[in-house]
């Protein structure tokens, strides 16, 4: 699975290094280049015919953590499916694979992840509970709220939490949720519906 680079975790210290480094964060990609991305991630899902994908990037256990964290992100709902029915793990390991400057910071981060379920659980993300992995979450998920010891966790879950939804949004699943037409020709432009006007409060 992978290259030898991504078979083998990473340590403490490469952990802090990478951290401290990138300030937790990673640059994301374009809008036109996550869609590219995308398409090429579809074509592959098809091609498989419903077998398993094989990473290149990731290792087994970062694919287990990332599978399971992308659906705390974006979880299916009655509108529509998960970020893993969407194929958003493939879609970030495809674009890692494509990007490696992305990958030191985006992988370091999944590892301090482990590092702070353990801290706190003796459990690594993939392992702990449902209610365990929502008390790490909760604490990174809110930059206005969180800790100033956890702002490199916060800096990498916000640019994580970017990099799931640019999967997701560019994704046949993410596009039919948004309810994209393309470009369909309008014979007479009304304005925003009244519905729209009343969720953005104005």
């Amino acid at each position: 699975m992978g290259n030898s680079e991504s078979n083998r975790g990473m340590n403490r210290r490469e952990v802090l290094v990478a951290m401290a480094a990138t300030a937790g964060a990673f640059a994301l990609p374009t809008q036109a280049r996550a869609a590219e991305v995308s398409r090429e991630v579809a074509v592959t899902r098809t091609a498989l015919g419903g077998a398993a994908y094989d990473p290149k990037v990731y290792s087994a256990h970062e694919w287990q953590t990332v599978r399971a964290l992308v659906d705390y992100i974006i979880p299916k709902d009655d509108r529509s499916g998960s970020a893993t029915d969407a194929a958003v793990p493939e879609f970030m390991d495809t674009m890692l694979h494509l990007e490696p400057g992305m990958r030191v910071a985006h992988r370091g981060g999944l590892a301090w992840l482990d590092h702070e379920m353990r801290r706190r659980f003796q459990k690594d993300f993939v392992t702990a509970s449902d209610a365990e992995r929502r008390a790490v979450l909760d604490d990174v998920a809110f930059p206005r709220k969180a800790k100033t010891e956890l702002s490199h966790g916060v800096a990498w879950f916000s640019s994580f939490r970017d990099f799931t939804a640019s999967g997701f949004f560019t994704s046949e699943i993410g596009v039919n949720d948004l309810g994209y037409q393309g470009n369909t020709p309008v014979a007479e432009w009304t304005g925003c519906t009244a519905e729209a006007y009343r969720k953005l409060g104005v």
